[in-house]
């Protein structure tokens, strides 16, 4: 539209005051004043995807690591994006970061130490807050430039989480922190992008050896989402097997997360002296013993009745967690079914 009025404005001898009024719809075009509607096209696979309505763009622009926008939408409210992939949607943006969170800490019976490595956009640590048990969480992100997008313009995400006085942030490499820090944990919580670019070093066996070292004793957890077992089964089989190389128990939960296009995982690893009850095992009234002890309540996803859901995948899902194949290694990190989200 904006070249066609190009063309138009430089092929038709308008006289000035049509020209002032096409150029400056032109100019508040460019500038974002205009609301403008179209549609958000997202691959989900190398062959399928999705789409969305959205009313305006709110913002585009660059980080030093990543390109950013958000968008106003006319189903979902407001919506962010990263590198052209759906990061977080204001109306649905609970069906992730309330697994995410909640389901290592109230397997936990006593969190206290929390590590969420990346998680910028606040809503992972606004449910990891919510558990009074919680003492400390190390938040750390790469990219300063999402924190301060998400305090201001995703305040719905965050709602004052980063300036809560049991949280610490540090804005550097989730690998060179794992590495280096001397500090263990009850909870690590990796909520990264998709396996590709920078974040491949975060999939590695070699990162997992390291950041198993983190774990305080036998009742502490690691969780990360494990992609799509539908759109995505080679990434999330490969997760997998890559976790069990390094963990001797790894457990997945499955749910629907609407913003990411359908069916989605999580893989929840254990230490080294892991034993006992499994999660899938954990009764609802435990849980809601749990639950009511601190004092959680209006959760949308989790609760004491859909709890064992979590832990009943499909059969088919069961087999592409048998299939053989590699592991993700640094070096031999890509991941072969990755594709362009918006090519």
């Amino acid at each position: 539209m904006r070249k066609f009025l190009e063309w138009l404005l430089s092929a038709k001898p308008y006289e000035t005051s049509e020209r002032e009024i096409w150029q400056n719809y032109l100019d508040k075009s460019s500038e974002g004043l205009f609301p403008k509607s179209y549609e958000i096209r997202e691959r989900v696979s190398r062959t399928s995807g999705w789409f969305y309505r959205a009313k305006k763009i709110l913002y585009r622009g660059k980080t030093a690591y990543q390109s950013i926008e958000l968008l106003e939408t006319e189903e979902f409210g407001r919506t962010l994006l990263l590198d052209g992939a759906t990061q977080v949607m204001e109306a649905n943006e609970f069906q992730y970061h309330e697994p995410m969170a909640h389901i290592p800490l109230l397997a936990h019976p006593q969190p206290e130490r929390v590590l969420i490595i990346g998680g910028g956009d606040g809503g992972v640590l606004r449910e990891v807050l919510k558990h009074p048990t919680v003492r400390h969480v190390d938040l750390v992100e790469l990219d300063e430039a999402v924190i301060d997008f998400s305090r201001t313009l995703l305040a719905f995400c965050s709602k004052g989480a980063f300036d809560d006085d049991r949280v610490s942030i540090h804005i550097q490499d989730g690998r060179t922190f794992v590495e280096t820090t001397k500090n263990q944990y009850d909870i690590v919580i990796m909520d990264m992008t998709d396996p590709a670019g920078p974040s491949l070093r975060l999939y590695s066996r070699e990162f997992f050896l390291a950041l198993a070292k983190l774990l305080k004793d036998e009742r502490a957890y690691f969780i990360m989402h494990s992609e799509s077992p539908d759109c995505r089964p080679e990434a999330f089989a490969r997760i997998h097997r890559t976790l069990r190389s390094v963990f001797p128990r790894v457990e997945l939960a499955t749910t629907c997360i609407r913003m990411y296009g359908g069916l989605w995982s999580f893989a929840i690893a254990s230490g080294p002296a892991r034993g006992g009850t499994a999660l899938r095992e954990l009764s609802a009234s435990e849980i809601k013993r749990r639950m009511d002890e601190r004092a959680l309540s209006g959760l949308q996803v989790v609760a004491p009745e859909t709890w064992q859901a979590f832990f009943a995948p499909y059969p088919y899902i069961q087999a592409l967690l048998a299939k053989e194949g590699d592991i993700c290694t640094d070096e031999n990190p890509e991941f072969p079914d990755s594709f362009d989200y918006r090519g």
